[in-house]
């Protein structure tokens, strides 16, 4: 099975660039129908507070809102108007809902959502922690892509962060959807040493299963020595040479998160390479 509907959440102008970049050749690939969506924040007043907000405020707000939608909607049709494929670029108001509610709702109708590294920079306040969200509540694979990126096609190279989680076995399965004919996927255990990878069973049937889609499946293991997970896991990427990064996402429960932290968090705040994040 291909990926046949891809959802790339546009945000601001300079992100749509490179997210358009990474969604386009992805979409040819697969003769995908690609939609672009960008939210537009609705302007709240709450209840119980006794403000008057004059016309021309709600005007400037307005017009501000769809100047945006207009630079994205540019950027879009811009870079698909060559193609073949099918295109749609939606804008959709927030309403009563947050940005990424929104999101979360076209997200379940996709195979793929592509968005980019949260930026408190420029992302709106209803944008904000946008990525963990979609990750954890649309049910669909989403890959994160680095802000800048300006890094190869993917799918001819990936690594997969392995573990014994439901969640890396929907990382490892959601991949084949997306890597290229015969393209080379390193499955990469790291832990105690004491697991060698030619002993490594699960690690032994995953591969022979990426193998069977006519993927070249090798297995690797790295000791952390210290490192945290997610610095293993960008240092063996650029090692491989891979232009993606495929791993399970919020095995733990939020409360863990919290207080001892997490891949998930670290790779979405400081990943090399786009992510696969499956949950």
């Amino acid at each position: 099975m291909s990926l046949k509907t891809l959802l790339v959440c546009l945000t601001t102008p300079d992100h749509a660039e490179e997210l358009m970049k990474l969604a386009v050749p992805l979409a040819r690939k697969h003769d995908a129908h690609l939609i672009g969506l960008h939210t537009i924040e609705s302007l709240v007043v709450y209840p119980g507070i006794a403000v008057h907000v004059p016309e021309p405020a709600f005007a400037a707000f307005n017009d501000s809102q769809k100047a945006a939608a207009d630079a994205i909607q540019a950027v879009f049709d811009k870079h698909t108007a060559p193609e073949d494929f099918q295109s749609e670029f939606r804008c959709i108001r927030a309403e009563a809902a947050s940005a990424t509610d929104r999101m979360v709702e076209s997200a379940r109708a996709a195979d793929l959502v592509i968005m980019a590294h949260e930026d408190k920079a420029a992302d709106r306040y209803d944008q904000r922690k946008a990525q963990a969200q979609l990750i954890r509540e649309s049910g669909r694979p989403v890959i994160v892509v680095p802000l800048g990126y300006d890094g190869p096609e993917i799918g001819t190279s990936i690594l997969l962060g392995w573990s014994d989680t439901r969640e890396a076995a929907r990382a490892a399965h959601d991949l084949v959807n997306l890597a290229d004919e015969g393209a080379v996927v390193t499955v990469l255990r790291v832990g105690d040493a004491s697991e060698d990878a030619l002993e490594d069973s699960k690690g032994i049937d995953l591969a022979g299963m990426l193998s069977r889609h006519g993927l070249k499946a090798k297995l690797a293991h790295r000791t952390p020595l210290g490192a945290a997970v997610a610095e293993v896991l960008n240092q063996v990427a650029f090692e491989e040479g891979a232009d993606l990064i495929a791993t399970g996402a919020f095995g733990h429960s939020k409360a863990y998160d919290f207080v001892m932290g997490a891949t998930t968090y670290a790779l979405l705040k400081d990943a090399k390479l786009p992510v696969l994040f499956s949950k």
